[in-house]
């Protein structure tokens, strides 16, 4: 798809815009930041062409647009004048949806905090750049605190900001560029964010004159900083592994604009380069929402979880999935997530069980959903993916609990009892892992898959070889698992619980017994679990103890809850409860 070209004065300085789809609506424009120009937003600009007009421009001083040769010229005054100029020749009649990163964000911050865009601005999508006065703010607020991890975001910030120190000496960056890093670019890209790029015919220029966009504003903003406020609606899509802009600078934002939105990716900080896909997505469904007239019925699930309301709970704007959630450990677990702020998704064969789980979260506040289905079956299992990616969005947590148990001699096991307790006790968490590992991937999020096996997969037992054999392959591919997602930012812990008292000792299978002999094995079974006096909320709350690393935030892979936990193979610190 090819874009029209266009030139336009603004007040002496002609910038060159670029517009794609001028026959359709509402307009987005893009705004590109340092040491960029227009280009950089082509992928995602195409994408986004498909159903809206989008224009993009070169900042003065960048790709085929005038460059001032004072550093004033620079200043934020005359840019938000330019994107003034951009918005009348591409939208005369109609506000626009204003897309921006890097400096391209702190300049459109500057006139979305300006009451004179208010009826030109129908909603901001900002990516890693804050405004340059509430940066300001957020920095004498940490440091006036005295607070030593307050204190630290702001070194932590500093450190990443080490660049803006060295544009405002002489001639070192611009003499950097003009002596060659222009050509090495694409290389550092592809290096430190695993972009692929080629050298455009204005890189030298752009990296060169673009530090006057600094020196011209920086430290005067963040010494005297002003208090900015916005009533227009403002997307925050926040890469976690920006190496230039820390998630905590952001932290502060809703103060200032109180009309926010905030979703975090994993990714790193030329997302519109990386996951164009993805940031397109996320523009689409901002622009969609508030083209229907916003409301919390036309607002999707995804986008719901990420507004930013009030007082915000541990997992609040969460989604987590849990499996056998009718009971038991899937039960305390999904209602420990719901009153800590998530959406939950109870999963479970049961149905009068799982919907009385969906209720008891709602009951704590939580947005609960409900869906039956046997977690071995791959065809329900995909529609139910489906359903979560379609309805909600990518999970954040995946919790593979649903299990059953099965025990009696290896000769006694019939190949019916082995392949129903595979499909069940193993296959139910590859189709959970596979599939929302997937979505999860998709939406650049770091999730957690949560694999629950058992203490016997470390304790052999002679009548419990077809159960114990279910739940080491689960240990097992949740190691496998977890060494081959880590670098694509995805944790998988293996929660092994032992004798705890649920409800699997009275639906547990005894293979080669009579019905009667049966009954008094299921309850000799669960008076011996009863008499241990553990319930699934020690697991499901097993997170809360400092002292331990449950679900693997603290450095711990992998959980046991029979007093003892093997030393692990693959990393982390074993723990025991």
């Amino acid at each position: 798809m090819n874009a029209e070209s266009t030139t336009v004065n603004a007040n002496g300085v002609k910038l060159r815009i670029r517009q794609w789809s001028q026959d359709k609506t509402p307009t987005v424009v893009l705004v590109h930041g340092y040491p960029d120009a227009s280009t950089v937003w082509d992928k995602t600009a195409q994408i986004l062409a498909e159903r809206f007009h989008v224009a993009v421009y070169d900042v003065r001083g960048a790709g085929e647009s005038d460059a001032p040769k004072h550093t004033k010229a620079y200043g934020l005054k005359h840019l938000v004048a330019d994107l003034r100029m951009v918005l009348d020749t591409v939208s005369p009649n109609a506000p626009v949806h204003l897309v921006a990163h890097d400096w391209g964000s702190i300049q459109s911050w500057e006139a979305v905090t300006d009451p004179a865009f208010a009826d030109r601005i129908d909603s901001y999508t900002s990516i890693s750049g804050p405004c340059l006065d509430h940066a300001g703010y957020w920095i004498a607020q940490r440091l006036k605190s005295g607070k030593a991890d307050e204190i630290g975001q702001v070194a932590g910030q500093l450190l990443h900001s080490w660049y803006i120190g060295a544009f405002h000496l002489p001639f070192l960056a611009p003499t950097a560029w003009k002596s060659g890093l222009d050509k090495l670019w694409p290389s550092l890209l592809e290096r430190i964010e695993g972009i692929k790029t080629e050298t455009t015919p204005t890189q030298r220029g752009d990296g060169a004159r673009g530090v006057k966009l600094y020196r011209a504003n920086v430290l005067e903003r963040l010494t005297a900083p002003q208090e900015k406020r916005t009533d227009i609606p403002v997307q925050l899509i926040v890469p976690r592994h920006d190496r230039f802009v820390t998630p905590e600078l952001l932290d502060d934002l809703p103060q200032w604009a109180p009309n926010l939105w905030r979703r975090d990716v994993n990714a790193g900080h030329w997302l519109q380069m990386s996951h164009p896909g993805l940031v397109a997505r996320y523009v689409g469904e901002f622009v969609d929402f508030h083209e229907a007239g916003g409301g919390e019925h036309n607002e999707p699930a995804a986008l719901r979880r990420a507004r930013v309301t009030g007082a915000r709970k541990q997992y609040s704007g969460k989604l987590v999935v849990v499996t056998g959630a009718g009971g038991g450990i899937g039960r305390e677990t999904l209602l420990d997530f719901a009153d800590a702020g998530a959406e939950v998704v109870a999963v479970d064969l049961d149905p009068e069980a799982n919907r009385r789980t969906a209720e008891l979260a709602e009951l704590l506040g939580a947005r609960a959903h409900h869906r039956e289905l046997d977690v071995g079956d791959t065809a329900a299992m995909e529609t139910l993916a489906d359903w979560v990616a379609t309805e909600l969005g990518a999970p954040d947590i995946v919790v593979n609990n649903a299990g059953i148990g099965l025990a009696g001699g290896f000769l006694d096991t019939e190949p019916d009892d082995w392949e129903k307790l595979l499909r069940v006790n193993l296959w139910g968490v590859i189709h959970g892992a596979r599939l929302f590992g997937k979505q999860m991937l998709a939406e650049g999020k770091s999730g957690h898959i949560v694999n629950v096996a058992s203490a016997a997969a470390y304790a052999p037992a002679r009548t419990l070889t077809a159960y114990a054999t279910t739940k080491a392959a689960v240990r097992m591919l949740s190691e496998c698992m977890r060494a081959d997602l880590a670098d694509k930012h995805i944790r998988v812990i293996s929660i092994c619980p032992g004798v705890i008292n649920t409800n699997i000792t009275r639906t547990t299978r005894f293979v080669g017994k009579s019905a009667d002999e049966e009954k008094k094995q299921q309850a000799r079974a669960t008076n011996l679990y009863a008499r241990r006096n553990l319930g699934p909320k020690a697991v499901a709350r097993f997170r809360r103890r400092p002292s331990t690393a449950w679900w693997g935030f603290s450095g711990g892979q992998r959980v046991c809850l029979a007093g003892w936990c093997p030393p692990a193979r693959t990393g982390g610190r074993p723990s025991s409860a």
